[in-house]
């Protein structure tokens, strides 16, 4: 089996650089939208939200370098363009949602929709002995499990 410089199998480290272009476009649309509620939250909930939606985003952007950093130093190019964003996507795009609620589901439903993908990722680099994009995506997956509890929370549902 032909391994890598870091000693990863050649071929499926190629694979797994594909899920990491799925899982960076996908973070791109949930920044995106991160960016949308953020700047069209409307309400009395707006100063407490407008806040959190900007938090939100900020982690959102390290986590896309982080995501993309990790594409290159195993061997493969990180997606970079929109064209190629929209076509991995499998988020709901949200448009023109100012609306406390809505906009606390979308982030409740694209963090789940985040998971199933990282899920699949930590799967295939745990069956290559991939330790730095496991530790990644065990991190996202801690991380993003507590947001949508507390997300859950604030909307007054149970998981």
């Amino acid at each position: 089996m032909k391994t890598n410089i870091l000693g990863l199998p050649v071929k499926e480290s190629e694979l797994l650089v594909k899920e990491l272009n799925t899982l960076l476009s996908n973070f791109q649309v949930y920044y995106q939208n991160l960016r949308g509620i953020h700047w069209n939250i409307r309400g009395k909930r707006f100063f407490d939200l407008h806040v959190k939606f900007e938090e939100l985003y900020t982690d959102a952007q390290l986590k896309i370098d982080m995501i993309a950093e990790r594409v290159l130093t195993i061997g493969g190019t990180p997606l970079h363009t929109f064209d190629d964003y929209i076509k991995n996507n499998k988020l709901t795009v949200g448009k023109n949602i100012s609306n406390d609620e809505k906009a606390v589901q979308l982030i409740v439903n694209s963090l789940s929709d985040l998971l199933k993908i990282e899920r699949e990722i930590l799967d295939k680099s745990g069956e290559i002995n991939d330790e730095g994009t496991n530790s990644m995506m065990s991190d996202f997956i801690s991380e993003q499990e507590k947001t949508i509890w507390m997300m859950n929370a604030w909307l007054d549902e149970s998981l």
